[in-house]
């Protein structure tokens, strides 16, 4: 079958390898895409871990519950084994897709099992950023050969590009994550979460049971705010069952100039990142992008982050952000005593972060993908297929899993 003609409507077929149960960054992100994709004309299915209860849009296909794995820093919630590499077959076979799109492939979920399987014009993109992965260094003996089957890579950031070439070898072009600009910036203000100049109000999203999201620099940092501000208050949205026992131990009884908001709906996010004075990103490592820092700067927040490559990046040099020493609280707190002190750096700053953050937007990004996908649907046939050698792979696996 001949590849579509460029500018012609694709058959997509997106893999995430983390579960919808628990979405998180890489779900949202694909989520995003896929839509943006339909929304100009494209015929997308989304292959994700999700129980069949779970909510899930309609072009996403559900690949089973899945189960939390230590990985990379982080818990994640993913699926592996022959069931799953069954539901991968079927879902490849129904799709006839022009082009199929693999999000993290070395995981050890649905994206490996899928470049395991099909063969024809396949797309990857990377998203992880780490200095030292063990995970990746375990992972790429499963995936060396399945890799020269990937006709073009994509990279988040130049972060996630360095860790792509330092631990498999090859490059990768860098397509940044996107966001929607639009609803962040007309989001109405909150008087719940609006602060004054005596009482300024400060919002931190994350996971609160990830140590690497920094949410314990942030509090060992804010007595000397309060110490200045003793109407401040911190914000904090997100899930995780630390929060509260976090907050006592570094507060004590000021532990009230906390407010932790849960998990917030997309809605009620932009309304909180529109409506703070600072919104206070203290990673301590392993990102290699930082969507809240866009969807802060989109919302038209000054941004306070850690000086992390990534961070630096994203916040244009800290033209379009403030930035501190990484980890270190009493940085940070000097830091945003000084931001909340002065009105005018708040204004220039935001102010040119309003001026870089569309390149950002979704209608800017959706179009580097496309670009990508043309170039990878041109060089290979279409439509993806299984590939005939695929069986290899499950034996590897059935033997490593025989080793435990």
């Amino acid at each position: 079958m001949s590849a579509p003609a460029p500018g012609r409507p694709l058959r997509v077929g997106i893999v995430v390898p983390y579960s919808f149960d628990v979405p998180g960054g890489v779900q949202f992100h694909v989520r995003d895409l896929a839509e943006a994709l339909i929304a100009r004309g494209h015929e997308v299915s989304v292959l994700a871990p999700a129980a069949d209860d779970t909510p899930v849009p309609p072009y996403l296909v559900p690949a089973g519950r899945a189960v939390p794995v230590r990985y990379n820093g982080a818990v994640a919630r993913m699926t592996f084994g022959p069931v799953t590499a069954n539901r991968v077959r079927r879902w490849l076979a129904a799709g006839r897709f022009d082009v199929l799109h693999l999000h993290e492939p070395v995981t050890p979920s649905l994206g490996m099992l899928a470049l395991w399987i099909a063969d024809g014009p396949i797309v990857a993109t990377f998203h992880t950023s780490l200095v030292r992965s063990r995970s990746l260094q375990a992972a790429y003996p499963l995936v060396r050969q399945s890799l020269e089957k990937i006709s073009l890579r994509i990279a988040v950031s130049e972060d996630a590009r360095r860790t792509l070439v330092e631990h498999m070898g090859g490059d990768a072009v860098v397509i940044p994550n996107g966001v929607w600009v639009e609803p962040f910036a007309a989001a109405p203000r909150d008087p719940r979460w609006t602060g004054t100049p005596e009482a300024p109000t400060i919002a931190f999203l994350g996971r609160l049971d990830e140590p690497r999201k920094g949410l314990s620099v942030l509090l060992r940092a804010m007595p000397a705010v309060l110490d200045r501000h003793p109407g401040a208050r911190l914000l904090v949205a997100g899930s995780g069952e630390t929060g509260e026992e976090q907050v006592r131990e570094a507060l004590g009884p000021r532990a009230g100039a906390v407010e932790l908001l849960g998990s917030v709906s997309e809605e009620d996010k932009a309304r909180l990142l529109t409506s703070v004075d600072v919104y206070c990103a203290p990673q301590t490592g392993g990102e290699s992008f930082g969507i809240v820092l866009v969807e802060a700067m989109s919302a038209g927040t000054t941004v306070v982050a850690s000086d992390l490559g990534a961070f630096t990046r994203v916040l244009d040099d800290g033209e379009a952000g403030v930035l501190f020493r990484t980890g270190d609280p009493a940085d940070l707190a000097r830091t945003l005593l000084s931001v909340l002190a002065d009105p005018a750096r708040r204004a220039r700053v935001t102010a040119h972060a309003s001026r870089v953050v569309h390149r950002y937007d979704w209608s800017a990004v959706t179009d580097q993908v496309l670009a990508v996908y043309e170039m990878a649907v041109a060089g290979g046939d279409a439509p993806v297929g299984e590939d005939p050698s695929s069986l290899r792979g499950a034996r590897l696996l059935d033997l490593r899993r025989s080793r435990g």
